[in-house]
């Protein structure tokens, strides 16, 4: 066996039976176990994390399945290498024998490179396995993901982990085999939780570990420490992840859980996000959230985005704290944002009313002689600043845009509100 393949290729599956974790798609009674047992796999995306094994499930279809199995990268492939795959494919399925091509990271083919296998795939030139990080949803033309199975990997599990990792380390006859080397529950535990359910990066980090220590030892976290990084967070900027994590954020801070806010928002600046992005959407849920139930709120988000452009990483970050708290604990109303919506959709119905002359501009000698002005009660002039008077259009007299909430301080607009339709 070649010593300088990595831990974690040599010990990627060959078979069913060596297949670790994704119980929910490949259990005893699964259609996808049954189909790799038959040698009858349909198209396929296989959509999940890294290290969750995707690629490996392949591996053990090109064992199962007695086919011609090409596999492909979309980081280094591009529709040459596509086109002549599916010459090649043609050529053998007319003489009887069937291709499943593998292209991993299909999300990074483009438009023209995913439509460029629509039809080899719909007339069955080719069995399509693709694997992707991302959500197919965005990722993946519809036309090729509607021609697919859509397969969801999930993290593997710390128990899995914790299997994967004894196997790796004692048992397993492509593992290391270290019968002098041993490792703390202590430390399984930091290993494990660092992995975040990638074996990739589990058996990566053990192999790092087990090459530099020699001799009968046992593996420590303050060992851990002197030899060994840690993951990143599994965060795409501008991926799947990047929408999950902004959007339950945003509804965290509408739901007024400040527990769940402070810790979605240092989720993302630890993922490496632009705090300009989340300051940004921070001052949305301001206006469109909290609204004039708290008129602070938009003051202080302004002031946050100040403050941090001046003060920078890591001081200003404490900007983007203060305001979310401040947004998640503040009383809440979306009337502005149900107010606009009505208005809009009554524009788009009646179109471009005209302007009631009383309230026209009666600047031109024309515009006098047509009543420009008349009848117009300036409200200073009356007790309380106030005449009462209607300034939408006739069709639209009566209309009700605005209807404040009774929370924060808009509950007073509310009263105000009500007071001034009484006169």
């Amino acid at each position: 066996m070649q010593t300088n393949v990595p831990l974690a290729e040599k010990m990627r599956p060959h078979n069913l039976d060596e297949f670790l974790g994704q119980q929910r798609i490949l259990g005893e009674t699964s259609m996808l176990r049954a189909a790799i047992l038959n040698g009858n796999v349909p198209s396929m995306i296989f959509w999940g994390p890294p290290g969750c094994g995707k690629t490996s499930l392949a591996n053990v279809i090109k064992n199962h399945c007695k086919k011609r199995f090409v596999a492909l990268s979309a980081v280094t492939s591009g529709v040459k290498e596509v086109k002549a795959v599916l010459d090649e494919s043609k050529t053998y399925k007319e003489n009887g024998r069937e291709t499943i091509l593998f292209i991993d990271e299909i999300h990074r083919f483009n438009k023209a490179q995913q439509d460029s296998l629509l039809g080899a795939v719909e007339n069955g030139t080719i069995t399509l396995i693709g694997a992707t990080t991302e959500n197919p949803g965005f990722e993946v033309n519809s036309a090729l993901l509607s021609r697919c199975q859509l397969i969801l990997f999930g993290p593997l599990s710390p128990q899995d982990m914790q299997n994967l990792l004894e196997s790796a380390l004692h048992l397993h006859p492509r593992g290391l085999k270290r019968k002098d080397l041993s490792i703390s529950l202590e430390a399984a535990q930091k290993l494990i939780g660092q992995a975040d359910g990638d074996a990739r990066f589990l058996l990566n980090q053990l192999e790092w570990l087990a090459g530099t220590i020699q001799g009968e030892a046992e593996i420590t976290p303050e060992l851990m420490e002197q030899i060994q990084y840690e993951k990143p967070l599994r965060y795409d900027k501008h991926g799947e992840e990047h929408y999950n994590l902004i959007s339950v954020l945003h509804k965290a801070v509408r739901g007024s859980d400040v527990q769940a806010a402070v810790y979605w928002l240092h989720r993302m600046l630890d993922g490496g996000e632009d705090p300009r992005y989340i300051l940004r959407r921070l001052m949305r849920m301001a206006m469109e959230d909290i609204g004039l139930a708290d008129p602070n709120a938009l003051l202080l988000a302004t002031s946050a985005r100040e403050a941090f452009d001046f003060m920078g990483v890591p001081e200003g970050l404490i900007a983007l704290d203060e305001l979310t708290v401040y947004l998640s604990l503040a009383p809440k109303s979306n009337s502005l944002e149900i107010m606009g919506a009505k208005v809009n959709s009554c524009i788009k119905q009646t179109g471009t009313l005209p302007v009631p002359r009383a309230f026209r501009n009666p600047v031109t000698k024309v515009g006098k002689e047509l009543g420009y002005g008349r009848g117009y009660q300036y409200d200073h002039d009356l007790p309380g600043a106030y005449a009462g008077q209607e300034h939408l259009p006739e069709k639209l007299k009566g209309t009700k845009f605005y209807e404040p909430t009774e929370y924060g301080k808009e509950k007073a607009l509310s009263e105000r509100l009500a007071q001034l339709s009484k006169k």
